[in-house]
């Protein structure tokens, strides 16, 4: 997996230099000034570079990758679901099919998006050299790749195992014995105490190596926002973005120790005889308490960067400013607070005291203020806006609208009675989704097309930018507004088989997730191409930014470094 990221790094670098080989400045800098130290050219330069953007494009590319991974097991789940008995997949493959799936896209798609769009653009924003501690970057990116790989292993080493098995026979054994996990993301015990695949350490094992990572990335943002900002740069200044970032690192540092400390437990219990998840000891409810102590402000630690770039982007096509900055700023701060405050309202049908469930219950109907306080900023800040339908503000918009959708029906499973109906049903798959495929990927999107002249001095094809854009918003709606029907009618989630007054609905589904793949597949294309063939930019104001006085720190860096790259020329 790390080679094939170098090895796609390593393309673009070669193409963004025209095939000729170069040194680069290094972004690192040492006592508070910039180093004169260059760089190699090529693979070296991937492996070595701890220069913030690079770093930063190696994020994206690694989420990237994790995401047409994991996006890949989502279809293989849909196209079982097409038909109500088990036709494609065996049960087990399918068990593993969702587990990867989602271990995939919640630790490995979204996390490293966003740190990668921090550490590209964070540093620029504030008017930072670089990020505080730039080698403590790197260290906290090439943790990943192998954390992916043990995650993964069992898809690996049967893969092998089969490819290999003409030749090499009963030799190969061991590999076959290391399978896919079937403990779904949530690796509830003591099913996952149980199961003797070894595939389950391993997966255990990446986990808190990921775990590790992203901890020693969401410290350095701090660092780097609390003591590199430029000297114009004070709180009542800073972005909308790097707010966001700043309050979702802090959630990670919190967060993330404990599911650490709890998945080294769960590997004691698999592997040393100690009684931290069995009935004899803690029992298997502590660790529903710990993974979901940690796994509802992931929730956030997902949601508030996306929310950052929604109100950074949003205004610029709106032909305003942000409505109400502060309040957005107090309203995201508010949910870092209270997201620790919510993580029992997954427990409701665990026999947890009622009085305990009506306090999270309370505390969960709160956290929805805060959301709906931006809600209705981005939406004062469109109203009498002169409003450009661009890819990114389409993008936006359908955000907002499937942020909405997914916020309403939070709502209702925070309401103990409703819960009780819904938990394990597909009511809550929708309801999730619609907050990850909805304004976290859209946001993303957006941003890649937002910037995308920035990260490559191109510009990509709009229409189909906007086609594509639609259409992800449509496949999106189609998919999940038919799961939380699905749900309302009562079906359970997480089997491959159900009854067959439900195969319409669940086509119906399995259509909106093809249209979601192809327009995957639109902006991959779009955006890879454009690399090649799009027009060069020339002039810094690709979106007219400066008309509404909105040309930001990093369109002013952009445009600066086109006046450099034209003196040099």
């Amino acid at each position: 997996m790390a080679l094939v990221l170098v090895g796609i790094l390593a393309g673009i670098g070669w193409w963004k230099t025209g095939g000729q080989g170069r040194t680069r400045t290094d972004g690192g800098h040492v006592s508070g000034y910039q180093t004169e130290a260059t760089k190699p050219y090529g693979w070296l330069r991937w492996l070595t570079t701890v220069d913030h953007r690079d770093i930063g494009i190696m994020y994206i590319v690694f989420g990237t990758v994790a995401a047409l991974w994991g996006g890949m097991d989502a279809m293989m789940v849909r196209t079982e679901l097409l038909t109500a008995s088990e036709t494609v997949w065996g049960n087990e493959t399918y068990n593993a099919l969702f587990t990867t799936h989602g271990i995939t896209m919640i630790f490995f798609f979204v996390v490293p998006v966003f740190a990668g769009i921090a550490n590209y653009f964070l540093p620029i924003l504030i008017d930072a050299d670089d990020m505080a501690f730039p080698r403590v970057n790197a260290i906290a990116f090439w943790l990943l790749p192998p954390a992916l790989v043990l995650v993964r292993a069992g898809l690996i080493t049967e893969l092998i195992a089969k490819i290999l098995a003409p030749v090499l026979g009963s030799l190969l054994d061991p590999l076959l014995a290391v399978r896919p996990p079937t403990t779904s993301w949530t690796m509830y015990t003591p099913l996952s105490i149980a199961q003797v695949n070894p595939e389950v350490d391993l997966m255990l094992l990446g986990l808190h190596l990921s775990g590790i990572g992203t901890t020693l990335g969401a410290i350095n943002i701090i660092v780097t926002i609390i003591t590199e900002r430029g000297d114009g740069i004070d709180w009542a200044t800073l972005d909308i973005f790097s707010w966001t970032m700043l309050t979702q690192s802090g959630l990670i540092i919190f967060a993330f120790p404990l599911l650490g400390s709890a998945l080294i437990m769960l590997l004691m219990d698999r592997n040393f005889g100690t009684t931290f998840f069995t009935l004899d000891g803690g029992g298997p409810i502590l660790w529903q308490h710990l993974f979901w102590f940690w796994g509802h402000p992931e929730v956030y630690i997902l949601f508030l960067p996306a929310t950052g770039l929604t109100s950074l982007i949003l205004p610029k096509f709106a032909g305003r400013k942000l409505f109400g900055f502060k309040f957005i700023v107090y309203s995201t701060l508010a949910i870092g607070v209270l997201s620790f405050g919510v993580w029992a309202h997954h427990m409701f049908t665990t026999g947890v005291d009622p009085r305990i469930r009506a306090s999270f219950m309370a505390v969960t109907i709160a956290i929805a203020i805060p959301s709906a306080v931006k809600t209705f900023n981005w939406m004062t800040t469109m109203w009498q806006g002169a409003i450009k339908l661009t890819a990114p503000m389409i993008l936006v918009i359908g955000g907002v609208g499937t942020f909405i959708i997914g916020g309403v029906t939070g709502v209702f499973l925070a309401s103990i009675p409703v819960d009780m109906a819904f938990q394990g049903t597909y009511y809550v798959v929708g309801h999730f989704h619609f907050i990850i495929m909805g304004i976290i990927a859209m946001a993303m999107v957006a941003a890649s097309y937002y910037w995308y002249p920035i990260l490559t001095r191109r510009m990509y094809d709009q229409r189909l930018a906007r086609v594509q854009s639609v259409l992800l918003i449509i496949g999106v709606t189609v998919t999940f507004t038919t799961m939380l029907v699905l749900g309302y009618f009562g079906l359970p989630r997480r089997y491959a088989e159900y009854p067959q007054q439900f195969e319409l609905l669940q086509q119906i589904t399995t259509l909106g997730a093809y249209l979601i793949m192809l327009s995957v597949g639109m902006w991959l294309v779009n955006l890879v191409q454009s690399m090649r063939t799009g027009p060069i930019v020339m002039d810094a104001d690709v979106w007219g930014l400066k008309e509404t006085d909105q040309f930001t720190r990093e369109w002013q860096w952009f445009e600066r470094t086109l006046d450099e790259d034209r003196r040099i020329d």
